[in-house]
């Protein structure tokens, strides 16, 4: 599936691997990134590209999810939040590294069944799921 108009492009960099320093090209985002324990590293103070995942895919979900629900003209309450885990581990080919996604969406006050609905739908809309779905089982689940 091809994008028809690209309607805004970030960029970013990083220096020194997941041990070094990420940064955008208009400074909003200049941080220390630091290797966890679980993948050997000493867990230093900068954070590392799952957890720079998480905070994105929960933020571009969550989006997502407004739309869908924009157009069920469904009001979702001001504090639904959508929490992503992102895991890495050797894939079971043996070929490098893989990622695994859970996704926990809470809407409180929305019935489940219509919440489960709009979710479905909004995991077909939001271009991370897109971009990942034929590799990643993401697992969706309503809080």
């Amino acid at each position: 599936m091809s994008v028809t108009e690209i309607l805004y492009t970030a960029h970013g960099s990083a220096m020194g691997g997941r041990a070094g320093r990420g940064t955008t090209d208009d400074k909003k985002l200049d941080l220390t990134l630091s290797v966890p324990s679980g993948l050997g590293g000493d867990n230093g103070p900068g954070t590392n590209p799952e957890q720079l995942f998480s905070v994105g895919y929960s933020a571009c979900f969550l989006g997502a999810l407004k739309v869908v629900a924009g157009k069920a003209k469904i009001r979702l309450p001001e504090d639904t939040t959508v929490a992503a885990a992102i895991g890495i581990g050797p894939r079971e080919d043996g070929g490098g590294f893989g990622i695994t996604a859970a996704l926990t969406i809470t809407a409180d006050g929305i019935e489940k069944a219509t919440l489960e609905d709009l979710v479905q739908k909004a995991h077909i809309v939001c271009p991370y799921s897109n971009a990942i779905h034929k590799t990643v089982d993401v697992k969706l689940h309503i809080a």
